[in-house]
């Protein structure tokens, strides 16, 4: 985030005698704060006449925050923007005044640091001018993996979040023996390296039995039948498949694989106007096969958006691969996460996007999905409207052997899209989107690789 100026006005925290005894206790509180008019951020926004991006204010408000609480951790580090609204512009200098309110901390165990006893906590925000006049408001929830560990502190035996949020989800695998894996495969080569994945398929297949009900119920509305043992297994090596072949894509081995592309003409038709465009896809067959395509067909690498905390283990594995041309890939969550977006939207770039699975309590939008309701989040074709980009989808489905067939389909292009018409639009994209990806898993059932309760609601 921006470097914090030296000449900042307005750095300390202006609490009254009581609250600055005991400030981290308050369940609520007030600050001023300004950002200088020499700030980093404003020479590009904009020349002339300089703006105060909303990602600096949000900054501003988490800075604040840190600083009213006991918790040493940084407080981007510790809380979530779950909604926020910048109702007017602010200017470089022009004195702002904070007051938040910290929810779920009452007498009930509430925590220094905002959260409840069960770590729950929430806090909403206001930020106005000397007039009064409210510049911007939001609020603040603590981040998943803050939650649990403060639900764990306070309660041992208490209940773990439900199956569907992943994110919380134990990566498997040893990283050592993932590095193993990549150095063997790499030296012997696809075809012999491969043995290797079937024992390690039949590992998981045998004792992985928190995947083998969600998988059986995926592949029972996908095949229309009671799926069999070894549908289940050939689901699982098809998983690590799209793991193993990942290496050899990004260490540049394309002429291992055949390839066939269906709406390749859609690449080349967003590649020849301004503005960019998303290409949303799934936990659906290999996404490191479309990225191959862009560098060898169209001449562009795609910009991967992405939570990436729950594989670390494989994404240092997969660094190590690709140290030559590592993929770009932008990590969302952080304050900056949009800017970074469309400023490489701006410059031409393919955004992708994996748009399957919710975020915890995120919007989201209920869709048949494969016979069933199914909830699919409606933040990502949200960002493409707020944007006014064009939105493709996309997957890479492994046929067997070494092929895969490549699919793009349009999906929406918000590029004339009203703020009066937008709520409209997202959710014909969201079903849209959803339709897509139900036939994609009907002609290709086993490129499916959501091991959780994709219909929890």
């Amino acid at each position: 985030m921006w470097k914090r100026l030296a000449d900042r006005k307005g750095e300390a925290v202006d609490v009254n005698a009581k609250q600055a005894g005991d400030v981290a206790a308050a369940q609520a509180g007030h600050a001023t704060l300004q950002i200088a008019a020499g700030h980093p951020s404003l020479s590009g926004h904009f020349p002339g006449r300089p703006i105060v991006p909303g990602v600096v204010l949000l900054d501003e408000v988490l800075h604040r925050l840190e600083a009213a609480s006991s918790d040493p951790a940084p407080a981007a580090g510790r809380w979530h923007i779950r909604s926020v609204k910048f109702h007017r512009a602010v200017s470089p200098e022009q004195p702002l005044t904070l007051a938040y309110t910290r929810d779920g901390s009452g007498a009930d165990g509430g925590r220094a640091d905002g959260s409840g006893a069960d770590g729950s906590g929430a806090i909403r925000f206001e930020l106005r001018s000397a007039d009064s006049t409210l510049v911007a408001d939001g609020h603040l929830e603590r981040k998943l993996e803050q939650r649990v560990a403060a639900a764990a502190h306070a309660a041992p035996s208490a209940l773990p979040p439900a199956a569907s949020d992943w994110r919380h989800r134990r990566e498997r695998g040893s990283r050592l023996l993932l590095m193993a894996m990549a150095f063997v495969s790499l030296r012997l080569g696809r075809r012999v390296s491969r043995a290797v994945l079937y024992l390690i398929a039949g590992y998981y297949f045998l004792f992985a039995p928190s995947a083998r009900r969600p998988m059986h119920d995926y592949l029972r509305r996908a095949l229309g039948r009671a799926p069999r043992a070894r549908d289940r297994f050939r689901l699982i090596m098809s998983f690590a498949t799209s793991i193993h072949d990942r290496l050899y894509l990004l260490a540049g081995r394309y002429e291992l694989f055949e390839v066939t592309v269906a709406g390749e003409d859609l690449i080349r038709a967003a590649l020849a106007r301004p503005g960019g465009a998303f290409l949303m896809g799934a936990h659906l067959g290999n996404f490191e096969v479309i990225r191959a395509v862009g560098q060898l067909r169209a001449g562009v690498s795609v910009t991967m958006a992405m939570y990436a905390d729950n594989a670390h283990k494989a994404n240092a594995m997969f660094a190590a691969v690709a140290a030559a041309n590592p993929p770009e890939f932008i990590e969302v969550g952080h304050l900056d996460s949009m800017l970074r977006i469309q400023e490489r939207l701006s410059q031409g770039a393919l955004i992708g996007m994996l748009c399957d699975r919710r975020f915890g309590a995120e919007p989201s939008m209920p869709v048949t999905f494969l016979g069933a309701t199914a909830r699919l989040p409606i933040n990502p074709m949200r960002v493409a409207a707020m944007l006014r980009a064009r939105v493709m989808f996309i997957c890479g489905l492994y046929r067997g052997g070494n092929r895969y067939h490549v699919v793009f389909e349009p999906v929406a292009d918000f590029s004339s899209t009203t703020a009066a018409e937008r709520h409209g639009a997202v959710e014909t994209a969201v079903l849209r989107y959803g339709a897509l990806l139900e036939g994609c898993c009907r002609s290709d059932p086993y490129n499916w690789y959501n091991f959780f309760d994709f219909w929890d609601p």
